[in-house]
């Protein structure tokens, strides 16, 4: 056994030298031509190169990883050559992570024969949410028996100890250690932040963290030193392999390189003699030499690692930049979905709520595709959600597909990116939109950029839910609107629908859309207690009908007037009764549009309709001010112009911080049909 152990040491020393050699190559190399690398900001691996190779060379294809801005050693370490990596460094056309799209050492990575890589952005710690999703994902899929693998797959979270300070940590470590997940966060602990130390901003290491998260093994290792670091790896990845539970490993490692190309060292370190002391590359040669290598055979491998650097970096320079046409691409992936199909309103006995249109929708799916699962806050079988809207689905299909998470929306919606990676399909829950805001930050930064910043490898496949609105005295904290914020994250598709038919079609069309997609779903409207939305109640549509994002709908039609002042009221959501009702004594006077989804926005029906009418409101539940509304209303002024007989003018809550729990006070902050009434008789005697 120890003949074996030092045959297979020698071999891996030799492989983990020379791709040490070449990341020292490469840092030192950039370092002589700052000049034209420094276009760009960069940071390198130096100090940490040991770890990061000891645990790239034990990684198999069908494991994920989750490396960080510093881990150049470890993409080089998995196979990339360093042509690869510095056509990211200059941004170039063929750059095989982003297309030139994003900073070096972003990876982004779907190559059959290496470790799976997804979307790699570069806030700190914002990578452990998503690396927790799909561990989960394999969680779920060996639950439920959709994955077979011989061998099975782990995940690596790779963080710098300055994150595991950040919220979204604890959340991940949370779940890792709550669900078991088959997860290895490999902390990589250099004692800085920026300029910050370890004793400026944290309590203790990571190492020492992990220890109040039960169910977390953690080891601290030296992680400048190559045997120790692939010896501890290695038994670490043979245990969540095969025992697939959570591991955190502290490694503790020099920073030799500046923290970026430009942010440099010198500015404000004062550790530089000590941290050079610890340099990995010394220990690893010695290593070397203990195992028999010679002296000459060491340097003939940093002469060819050199000599492949400065080959590549050459060749990388004339490589073509990004052409303009290529800013284009990628920022969505395709969808199957194109047209209305299926019976909208079949015969049935009774209508059915909106709440149930959704309930049924996510049951058929789930019933049709294993790959469809649910989760969020209090959607177990205790309850089914607080608006019942998951009822009886974790009894039908069990607590690995419908389960509950902590009160974590950071997790709820970043985990998704992890979970699509891994080929599944996450429908996730918000409670209230008044509590969207945690997880904000991801999905802005990690779901809404994948597809974009992977050049297309890495589109997200979700569904978000967020229950919004005023409803019965719902009070500040759970009568929100929030579409404004939401229709400027780019990336995202965004559905309002106004009944039920609606709800179900764009809920399918939603599920086999390969993007993510936000529906948002008005309280109000679910049960229709609020008088006058009778109308959201439904035939319960076919099984098989799917509404395709981007098609508005003309809820109520009128013809051109050559006499009659006309007014076009564009509209969504809870816009679309109030509109309904404000109207009912001039039908054929006032044209219904209701956008069904904000985002792709149906330009085309919006004009043609305020183009037929010369007149037009937009009615909103926001806040009117610096709201998606008034953008709309910008629009449609651009565009129709010529042919308007008055201003656009927009309807929506009054300008205040929040809505007030008083039932007075709520309906004197919202629009209501008489608002609407009102301002439709103002623009028809305009």
């Amino acid at each position: 056994m120890q003949t074996a152990e030092l045959t297979l040491n020698k071999t891996i020393l030799e492989k983990a030298f020379a791709t040490m050699a070449t990341a020292k190559s490469m840092t030192e190399w950039y370092e002589e031509n700052f000049k034209t690398v420094s276009k760009y900001v960069h940071a390198t691996s130096r100090g940490h190169e040991a770890i990061q190779i000891a645990v790239a060379m034990q990684l198999l294809p069908q494991d994920y990883a989750f490396p960080y801005y510093r881990d150049d050693s470890m993409l080089l370490g998995i196979g990339m050559q360093p042509y690869d990596l510095m056509l990211q460094l200059m941004a170039k056309r063929d750059d095989p992570f982003s297309g030139g799209r994003t900073y070096y050492c972003h990876p982004s990575l779907r190559d059959a024969d290496k470790p799976k890589i997804p979307h790699q952005s570069s806030a700190t710690g914002m990578q452990a949410i998503p690396a927790t999703g799909a561990a989960m994902g394999f969680w779920y899929k060996e639950s439920v028996g959709l994955s077979m693998d011989e061998v099975k797959p782990v995940v690596v979270c790779s963080l710098g100890d300055a994150s595991v300070t950040e919220g979204e940590i604890a959340e991940a470590f949370q779940m890792a250690a709550l669900k078991q997940l088959p997860i290895l966060y490999l902390v990589q602990d250099n004692g800085w932040d920026i300029s910050a130390n370890a004793k400026e901003t944290r309590a203790q290491n990571a190492f020492e963290y992990a220890k109040g998260f039960h169910g977390i093994e953690a080891i601290s290792i030296d992680g400048a030193d190559f045997t120790e670091s692939y010896l501890a790896i290695q038994n670490v990845l043979d245990k969540i392999r095969t025992e697939r539970r959570p591991f955190l490993v502290h490694a503790k490692v020099p920073l030799l390189n500046h923290h970026t190309s430009g942010v440099r060292m010198e500015w404000y370190r004062d550790d530089l003699d000590e941290a050079k002391s610890r340099d990995p590359y010394p220990v690893l040669i010695k290593q070397l030499l203990d195992a028999g290598f010679t002296s000459g055979q060491i340097e003939k491998i940093e002469k060819d690692a050199f000599q492949k650097v400065k080959a590549d970096y050459e060749k990388a320079l004339q490589a073509e930049d990004p052409r303009p046409e290529d800013l284009f691409t990628h920022d969505f992936a395709p969808t199957p979905i194109t047209e209305e199909k299926g019976e909208r309103n079949p015969a049935r006995e009774d209508k059915v709520v909106m709440v149930d249109c959704a309930l049924f929708a996510v049951e058929e799916l789930m019933r049709e595709n294993k790959e469809c699962l649910l989760y969020g806050q209090d959607v177990g079988g205790r309850l089914g959600g607080v608006f019942r809207e998951a009822a009886t689905l974790a009894q039908k299909f069990g607590d690995e597909r419908v389960f509950n998470t902590p009160i974590q929306e950071a997790f709820i919606v970043g985990s998704t990116v992890g979970m699509s990676a891994v080929g599944l399909k996450p429908i996730v829950e918000v409670q209230f939109a008044d509590y969207i805001w945690p997880g904000l930050n991801q999905l802005f930064t990690e779901v809404a950029r994948s597809c974009y910043l992977t050049n297309g490898k890495w589109p997200v496949s979700m569904i978000l839910r967020v229950p919004i609105g005023a409803y019965g005295s719902g009070g500040p904290y759970h009568s929100s609107s929030v579409e404004s914020v939401l229709t400027n994250i780019r990336g995202i598709k965004i559905a309002y629908p106004s009944n039920g038919a609606d709800l179900k079609g764009l809920m399918k069309a939603a599920y086999y859309d390969p993007n993510p997609v936000v529906i948002l779903e008005h309280k109000g409207l679910y049960w229709s207690k609020v008088k006058g939305t009778d109308m959201a109640r439904v035939n319960e549509p076919s099984e098989d009908y799917v509404l395709p994002f981007g098609k508005a709908n003309i809820v109520q039609e009128i013809w051109p007037q050559d006499e009659d002042e006309t007014v076009t009221v564009i509209t969504y959501g809870m816009g679309v009764h109030w509109a309904l009702n404000a109207s009912a004594d001039r039908k054929n006077q006032v044209e219904i549009v209701d956008l069904r989804t904000l985002y792709p926005l149906d330009e085309e029906t919006i004009i043609k309709s305020v183009k037929k009418a010369k007149k037009c409101l937009v009615v909103t539940e926001e806040p009117v001010n610096n709201s998606f509304a008034r953008g709309l209303a910008g629009m449609i002024q651009e565009k129709c112009f010529r042919q308007l007989d008055a201003p656009v003018m927009v309807i929506g809550s009054e300008n205040l911080p929040a809505i007030p729990l008083n039932s007075t006070l709520e309906q004197t902050m919202i629009p209501s049909a008489d608002k609407v009434r009102a301002k439709i008789e103002e623009l028809i005697q305009y």
